[in-house]
């Protein structure tokens, strides 16, 4: 049964920082490619960020480059995200997934909230 449990979420000021884990149980990790993805409240879901299975490769959605970077460990079956110099903007529910061409693949988890305010 594929599972994905987020956490690390919370409230934090302006220009503060976060670290996001994500425990995947799913069958063939280390070769899935994976996404980070967040939704506000009302709106669509967003890819965020992505890596792929070696690392070898990250993307970015424009407004969070250069303050957040994913990373992952095999061996543990976890994606991270680490996001700096937070905006109010980037408050949201945020959740991992296995990321099929930017396209999320299995049901969500119950997703982490970040809540960026002063």
């Amino acid at each position: 049964q594929v599972q994905f449990v987020e956490s690390g979420g919370g409230l934090v000021q302006p220009g503060g920082s976060l670290r996001l884990s994500c425990a995947a149980s799913v069958s063939g990790f280390s070769i899935s490619a994976m996404g980070w993805y967040r939704q506000v409240a009302g709106k669509q879901r967003e890819l965020v960020a992505s890596i792929t299975s070696s690392s070898a490769s990250k993307t970015y959605t424009n407004s969070v480059k250069g303050r957040f970077t994913i990373s992952r460990d095999n061996a543990k079956n976890t994606v991270y995200l680490q996001m700096n110099s937070l905006k109010p903007e980037d408050t949201a529910v945020y959740y991992c997934n296995v990321d099929l061409m930017g396209r999320p693949l299995f049901p969500w988890g119950q997703g982490t909230q970040v809540t960026v305010s002063s």
